[in-house]
């Protein structure tokens, strides 16, 4: 009995670690940049692991200096509803499952803000344990942050290539040049890569980049080429 009164004891002294350290990290990066992700880290074991030379190519820069034109093309291609929803799209996740069901590959349901909790705070899995955590960190991240700083913390955190992380690393490993200087085309062309960014190539564009590129732009037409956070945030209350 004294035993598992010990077992309870620190095991309740774990989770309130663990929910002062998860809050006061989130209440932290809604401010300071994200120096380096659990990702970041485990692609360059895996570059050594392969006897690669270990590339992270990583430029943090304000959500002002990546192009707009990026920032829609990321929504139109990987979470069209990101301005309505508290970080799930439970349409999108009720139609993964449904497909899943039947055998069907497509892509996930998860939000911007999702990829964003995974990124940044968890590692790369399926398991129930690290979704109910992306779940828990997810929750936080939209109670505490904007949705602009998450749009920044999201474009200068993921993987778009192999070693490149963020907005500004991609634009100049893939186009010479800043991001904000990235034109509509080439914007599409880094968020068309973001299913696989290790495997795809943003320049030149394969068939398949290609095609992804050209519907990621017919959409950005579609929302008249611009992304107004300030409107959607008036139409809330």
């Amino acid at each position: 009995m004294i035993i598992l009164t010990k077992i309870v004891r620190f095991l309740l002294k774990l989770m309130l670690w663990f929910l002062i350290t998860s809050i006061a990290s989130v209440i932290l990066f809604r401010f300071v940049p994200v120096p380096l992700t659990p990702l970041m880290l485990i692609r360059c074991f895996e570059q050594k692991s392969d006897e690669k030379d270990m590339r992270l190519k990583h430029d943090w820069v304000a959500l002002e200096e990546i192009n707009e034109k990026l920032q829609l093309a990321v929504v139109c291609s990987e979470d069209q509803n990101y301005l309505k929803h508290t970080g799930f799209d439970w349409g999108a996740i009720k139609k993964a499952m449904k497909q899943n069901k039947k055998g069907k590959r497509i892509r996930g349901g998860s939000t911007i803000t999702q990829q964003t909790a995974k990124n940044v705070f968890l590692w790369p899995g399926r398991s129930y344990i690290r979704k109910g955590m992306e779940a828990y960190f997810t929750f936080l991240i939209e109670l505490f942050w904007s949705k602009e700083r998450i749009m920044e913390v999201y474009l200068n955190s993921i993987e778009m290539g192999d070693g490149i992380y963020g907005a500004e690393a991609a634009a100049q490993f893939w186009f010479k040049k800043s991001a904000s200087k990235l034109t509509k085309d080439q914007a599409s062309a880094i968020a068309a890569i973001l299913p696989n960014p290790v495997k795809y190539v943003a320049n030149p564009p394969s068939y398949f980049v290609q095609s992804r590129k050209s519907w990621i732009k017919q959409q950005m037409s579609f929302w008249g080429n611009d992304l107004d956070y300030d409107k959607e945030e008036e139409s809330e209350k």
